[in-house]
């Protein structure tokens, strides 16, 4: 669960003027970014964005990779989310500013010769940039689209460049995606969108043929809450995680900060080395592999199960 703290964060943020803000389909607005020196980031990169102080949100770069004076991202308007997007969409017009941190990327395109592309809804913004360098490299590729109808799916204009590569497929149109005929076959599937769409992907597509990545925490059956001991290498100090206090905020209070953002498992800022001791992951970042690994964590929901965790920190 999230904390209702304010967010501790580690990163350095930087002011970028709203040069364009762009209504890309209903409840979508594109906003272009612009600096100068830009750092350099690959396709499935996020950044947070300071909606006012404290309060961050998490968004895909979704422009061109190699500009380093503009980076464009996208905000859905979430009627039921907690005003962050409605914020963006209300109360910051072009010529505002911007204060944006650096580019993370839990969801990189890696090396493959054929690529399925899954997007349902607002998770087309990590895939364009993918489809950008795709088309570069003269690979296979596919982008199959899903939303509920076409006037809420943002960009079709620029996807139409593509041809017949991209399947615009509205559910009030064509019904629901046809999944297990999209992930047949041996190419390597990239998917972003709501939950359910995941989930379903994750169930009919072999996890080493399948990267996902979600914008929402993913369902979790939590364990009852128990306490446990964290030993901060570094230091050497052992912190007491209380019941149902996360291993961020019981670091935070002893005074070891840690980099954090989303506070849900969802961004990765806060992933963390453990040197010893078993984890019960409740992120929405790692694959199953690396669970299995229990190399790293996300310390701002997984926990111990284990009596103590040592930490890298």
């Amino acid at each position: 669960m999230a904390s209702a703290r304010p967010v501790v964060t580690l990163e350095v943020m930087r002011t970028l003027h709203v040069e364009s803000k762009t209504t890309e389909a209903d409840g979508v607005v594109s906003f272009v970014l612009s600096g100068s020196d830009l750092p350099r980031w690959e396709p499935g990169a996020h950044v947070d964005v300071e909606i006012r102080p404290g309060l961050l949100r998490q968004y895909s770069l979704c422009g061109d990779p190699a500009d380093r004076t503009r980076w464009r991202i996208a905000v859905l308007r979430e009627e039921a989310g907690r005003g962050g997007s409605a914020h963006l969409h209300d109360a910051v017009p072009q010529g505002a500013t911007l204060r944006v941190g650096d580019p993370r990327n839990n969801f990189p395109l890696v090396p493959a010769p054929r690529y399925r592309f899954v997007a349902g809804g607002i998770g087309i913004t990590p895939l364009l940039p993918m489809l950008r360098v795709a088309e570069a490299t003269g690979v296979e590729w596919e982008l199959y689209y899903g939303g509920r109808r076409r006037s809420r799916m943002a960009f079709l204009d620029e996807l139409a460049a593509y041809g017949s590569r991209v399947r615009i497929l509205p559910e009030d149109e064509h019904g629901l995606l046809p999944l297990a005929e999209i992930v047949s076959g041996d190419a390597l599937v990239y998917c972003c969108g709501p939950g359910p769409l995941l989930d379903a992907v994750e169930r009919l597509c072999p996890a080493d043929r399948l990267r996902v990545e979600r914008f929402q925490p993913r369902e979790v059956a939590e364990t009852p809450a128990r306490g446990f001991e964290v030993v901060a290498s570094a230091s050497g100090r052992t912190v007491r995680v209380a019941p149902g206090q996360s291993v961020l905020d019981a670091l935070g209070r002893a005074g070891l900060a840690m980099p954090s953002s989303c506070r849900e498992g969802t961004c990765g800022s806060c992933e963390t080395t453990v040197l010893d001791g078993e984890v019960e992951h409740r992120d929405s970042v790692l694959s199953e592999q690396e669970r299995a690994a229990g190399k790293t964590m996300m310390v701002c929901v997984s926990r111990a199960v284990s009596d103590r965790l040592v930490l890298d920190v």
